[in-house]
């Protein structure tokens, strides 16, 4: 069964193509450190995470210091991650490849899975790296950009998830029917 002219939703191919940039800016971030760090000789490139490295333990000195190896394999995953965002985006536009949303699909899951997984790590070590905040720089630099990261990879799972179900349901009563 061929899908003919199937196109994601606006707002998902909008998410994948401007995150991609804030997480490679991110990652370059992480794998440039100790020179991208407040002091450093290119931290002017990344001049915001001046307050990320003293509000969030990952991206602070001391981390790196310790060998954190987190902050260093979660950029890797988000590389990956955006990587298949715009494989998904090339698949799904310009090559119209039918299994284009298996790709979204995964991609969002990874996004998702790897944010719940920073937030449970931080549950799980008693808040060891954010407990020292106030709850307004709690809400503004924890949860609200953390919480993009939850609500619409899982928007994006929800609806991926729904055109491949739809597919797989069309070709089984294809399949069912050609059987009777």
């Amino acid at each position: 069964m061929a899908v003919v002219n199937w196109k994601p939703a606006t707002w998902i191919t909008a998410w994948f193509l401007l995150t991609a940039p804030i997480i490679l800016w991110d990652a370059t971030y992480c794998f440039m450190r100790p020179r991208s760090f407040e002091g450093g000789d290119l931290h002017w490139i990344w001049e915001p995470y001046s307050i990320y490295q003293n509000i969030d333990y990952v991206y602070s000195p001391e981390a790196y210091a310790e060998n954190d190896g987190f902050p260093n394999a979660q950029s890797l995953m988000n590389l990956i991650e955006t990587a298949l965002n715009l494989l998904f985006v090339y698949l799904s536009l310009v090559a119209h490849w039918p299994a284009a949303p298996l790709v979204g699909f995964a991609s969002a899951l990874m996004t998702l899975s790897k944010t719940v997984l920073y937030l449970l790590n931080e549950f799980y070590c008693n808040f060891c790296s954010i407990g020292k905040l106030g709850l307004r720089d709690l809400i503004q630099f924890y949860i609200l950009p953390n919480g993009f990261w939850i609500v619409v990879p899982t928007l994006i799972v929800a609806s991926l998830g729904r055109e491949i179900a739809s597919r797989l349901v069309s070709q089984h009563t294809v399949e069912k029917a050609k059987k009777a």
